[in-house]
């Protein structure tokens, strides 16, 4: 299959193993084992109004573009080590065949942690959001591109209902405007294309600028250093998401807490430098 049908790819494989787990468990058992509610409006907070900067920290363990990103992965003992270095969320990677995830991961990180979590995923059906809740998700990724008009703005209203935010993802003006007509006010703009995996930095400066400021925006993918968080603070980015950059590291809550404290350092000394105060 070739790298530019790779989404499409994993959205029809999601399809099918969907359909597979619900022919094995049931929503209304799922939804009896849920054993918490769902914060979303927590999650939504978090991402705007907690201490900056203010990342999401990511557990997966493999990505189509890299490989195997960590043998001895531990998603429990990596979001430990997050939420010790002030993660302000955590997104769990809970697809199977692309990523090596599951939704045990999602569960232990769970059990290990009080941080609002991020399942990350393929959803392309409600029986995802009841899977979301039961594993213990306050939030769940709604991608534009994986989705036409109608279903995002169906599983937009349905996760909502559910209390889970969405965390809706763009790639482009054009998906943003589909993200925005849906309801949207908590959109990531990955600079990661899913059809050819390449990343781009500039789509983050070019949807940034579309960005009404209304929205909770967070941007996705190449985010490398302090100076890339201060960056896109200045145009405007809430919040950023980051994995690669810290599951590759032989500690990854300390490579966070590093990276974390630079920016505020390299924010402190910016603002010394401005008479108002302001970037």
């Amino acid at each position: 299959m070739a790298t530019a049908d790779l989404l499409e790819t994993i959205v029809a494989a999601t399809r099918h193993a969907v359909e597979a787990r619900a022919r094995t468990t049931s929503r209304d058992q799922l939804a009896a084992s849920a054993s918490r509610q769902p914060q979303g409006q927590r999650f939504r907070e978090a991402l705007r109004t907690g201490p900056a900067p203010r990342v999401i920290a990511e557990c997966k363990r493999r990505s189509p573009s890299r490989g195997t990103l960590r043998r001895n992965y531990d998603p429990a003992a990596h979001a430990k080590a997050y939420a010790a270095a002030g993660a302000a969320a955590i997104s769990v990677l809970t697809e199977p065949t692309f990523f090596d995830g599951c939704l045990d991961h999602l569960a232990a990180v769970r059990r290990a942690v009080d941080v609002p979590l991020l399942r990350k995923d393929f959803v392309v059906d409600e029986y995802q959001l009841a899977e979301a809740t039961a594993y213990g998700a306050d939030a769940v990724l709604l991608i534009v591109g994986a989705l036409d008009d109608r279903a995002l703005a169906r599983l937009l209203a349905s996760a909502t209902g559910a209390g889970l935010a969405a965390l809706v993802e763009v790639h482009d003006r054009d998906e943003l405007a589909r993200a925005l007509a849906a309801g949207a006010d908590l959109i990531g703009v990955n600079s990661r294309n899913l059809r050819t995996l390449t990343v781009d930095p500039a789509v983050l400066e070019t949807v940034a600028a579309a960005m009404p400021a209304a929205v909770t925006a967070v941007a996705e993918s190449g985010i490398r250093s302090a100076d890339d968080m201060d960056r896109l603070s200045g145009i405007g980015y809430h919040a950023f998401l980051v994995g690669e950059r810290l599951i590759v590291e032989d500690d990854p809550g300390t490579a966070l807490k590093t990276l974390r404290g630079a920016s505020a350092r390299e924010r402190e000394g910016s603002e010394e430098r401005s008479p108002s105060g302001k970037r």
